[in-house]
């Protein structure tokens, strides 16, 4: 057997050979992870968050609202991370 002939039947072996594994793998059946049900996180009532969607349906008079300028600023010191400076007793009495 000369070398042209070996290479040939080298490279008919691989070829039959991965066209074996592609289709025992194909024909594999997989079992399906057991799905875990997903739970439903039950946040506890946030009156910022609610006072965050009262001024989104406010739309553009929220700019001019009071409360939606409070809740604002609160959500910005959450996000930042800064404590929330106390209320003034100038703000309470305008009320």
């Amino acid at each position: 057997m000369d070398g042209k002939m070996l290479a040939r039947l080298g490279a008919i072996v691989f070829v039959a050979v991965a066209i074996t594994a592609t289709a025992v793998e194909m024909t594999r059946k997989e079992d399906a992870p057991a799905e875990t049900p997903a739970r439903l996180l039950q946040s506890e009532r946030d009156p910022l968050r609610e006072g965050q969607r009262r001024c989104q349906q406010l739309g553009q008079q929220a700019a001019n609202d009071a409360e939606c300028l409070r809740v604002w600023a609160e959500t910005r010191d959450r996000f930042l991370g800064r404590t929330p400076a106390p209320a003034s007793p100038s703000s309470s009495e305008r009320r």
